[in-house]
């Protein structure tokens, strides 16, 4: 076995107790049944062809959108990612308008940016001020220029199990008489089948809506649906997104994963078994820590919280998060999901058990009780703003800047230049600044104030370069 497998069979044997991605929880009840080897087929008579499905596939995902309540599911196996980019392509009469998008999007809508030459229109997300995280989106009446763009994407919910007004959003379309697609990235969200959580994006009457299974439910990683209703978007220009977007290689473990997770989707009691042990940890927890929570719904552009999403800020402990992670890893075998310097996100899937949460509950006591004896010397800082600088302006879209001609330059000397790569920082991933944008002062010094922080897409990170599109 070579360093990778190496590498997994270890951090398989330590045994944490995982608060991530994947939902199932490496939990063999949800393959009984399964011979990962045998199979692991390609499109052979009697199984089907994922991109023209007449059989068993088609089947499987007509009972899918039977149960999350849609018109017709497309199974990927390109991830969500996959499903983001398609919503793009599948938009017609793109040429002039552009498409409003979350600024707090999953880099995937960025790249499907790219893809599909559509420029957008961003809304930018409220911070919270005790979290400092992107949790909520406040819509003004007619905030949406309705008549100006050629549809809407949102993130519902966030990373972080919060989600705006939705449904505010889609009844103002219907009120004004405008026929715009309303396309949502509910990929933390595939679980919302009950009245234990947020309804679901395609219950509110959404026209795309993307659930990334592997998430939160029992599918394989990588593996996610792509649900449709109504006209406003063109299911065979779908279809043939997806086509150029996906494997023609699709992994047939994949696709029977996603038929499995939606037969496990409508076990309730799992949940309900989980939201009481969560309900007891909020009990005992709640004067310790600052735990996101119910209350927090109508606050900062938050409509409503998803319980099983569990952010815990550590600011009222005096010590940084990251050393509270290296504890409750070190002594409790603790896996959350994310952390940043003051947050920590626990994700739970549809494979935890009442005992997960118990442990956890148990370890953040711990964590409490041991807390004045991991406190630093100094005083720990809360990082406020600088999050997300004011918008930049847009130059060229980012398909434009991902095709022109760049070159590399010191940081120091980008100010005024249109950057030719788009930076996030992570958590939560939102663009400091997207391709195709002027850089500002203030975005210039945020990226100068970047010690010590993580960083997607930004090339020149450590020696403090940025790419920049030559000028004609």
């Amino acid at each position: 076995m070579g360093e990778l497998g190496e590498g997994l069979s270890h951090y398989h044997k330590q045994g944490y107790c995982s608060f991530h991605t994947p939902g199932h929880k490496g939990r063999q009840e949800f393959f009984n049944g399964y011979d990962f080897l045998s199979f692991d087929l390609t499109e052979l008579p009697g199984l089907d062809m994922l991109h023209s499905p007449s059989g068993i596939i088609a089947l499987a995902q007509k009972q899918a959108a039977k149960i999350f309540g849609a018109e017709e599911t497309f199974f990927l196996v390109n991830g969500g990612t996959a499903g983001n980019q398609a919503m793009f392509l599948a938009l017609k009469d793109t040429a002039d308008k552009p498409i409003v998008v979350e600024r707090s999007s999953h880099r995937s809508v960025m790249s499907g940016l790219v893809l599909s030459g559509l420029k957008p229109d961003y809304l930018i997300p409220r911070v919270h001020p005790e979290f400092n995280l992107p949790l909520g989106l406040e819509l003004r009446k007619q905030h949406i220029r309705w008549e100006e763009v050629i549809g809407c994407h949102v993130t519902y919910p966030s990373y972080y199990g919060t989600t705006f007004n939705l449904e505010g959003l889609l009844a103002e379309r219907s009120q004004l008489g405008y026929n715009k697609p309303i396309l949502v990235d509910q990929a933390h969200g595939s679980h919302y089948l009950s009245e234990l959580f947020p309804r679901s994006a395609l219950k509110l009457g959404a026209d795309l809506v993307l659930n990334s299974c592997h998430k939160t439910l029992s599918s394989l990683t990588q593996s996610a649906m792509l649900h449709i209703q109504g006209s406003r978007v063109s299911r065979p220009r779908l279809k043939q997104s997806l086509e150029l977007l996906q494997s023609s290689s699709p992994s047939y473990l994949l696709v029977s994963s996603l038929e499995r997770a939606a037969e496990f989707a409508l076990d309730e009691w799992r949940w309900e078994n989980l939201k009481e042990e969560v309900d007891n940890l909020h009990k005992k927890l709640d004067n310790c820590y600052r735990i996101l929570n119910p209350k927090d719904a109508g606050t900062f552009g938050i409509h409503s919280v998803d319980w099983s999403k569990i952010v815990i800020n550590t600011n009222p402990l005096g010590i940084p998060a990251p050393d509270c992670v290296k504890y409750l890893r070190e002594t409790f075998g603790i896996e959350p999901e994310l952390w940043d310097e003051e947050n920590i996100l626990f994700l739970l899937g549809i494979g935890n058990t009442p005992q997960d949460i118990q442990w956890l509950t148990k370890g953040l006591e711990n964590l409490k009780d041991f807390a004045p004896s991991l406190a630093p010397a100094t005083k720990v800082l809360k990082h406020e703003g600088g999050l997300i600088p004011p918008l930049p302006t847009s130059i060229l879209s980012p398909r434009e800047a991902f095709f022109a001609s760049k070159r590399k330059i010191p940081l120091m000397e980008s100010l005024g230049h249109v950057v030719g790569e788009t930076i996030s920082l992570y958590p939560p991933g939102i663009p400091v600044i997207v391709m195709g944008e002027e850089i500002t002062y203030e975005v210039l010094k945020t990226l100068l104030a970047s010690e010590g922080k993580k960083w997607q897409g930004w090339d020149g990170f450590r020696d403090q370069t940025i790419w920049i599109v030559e000028e004609d």
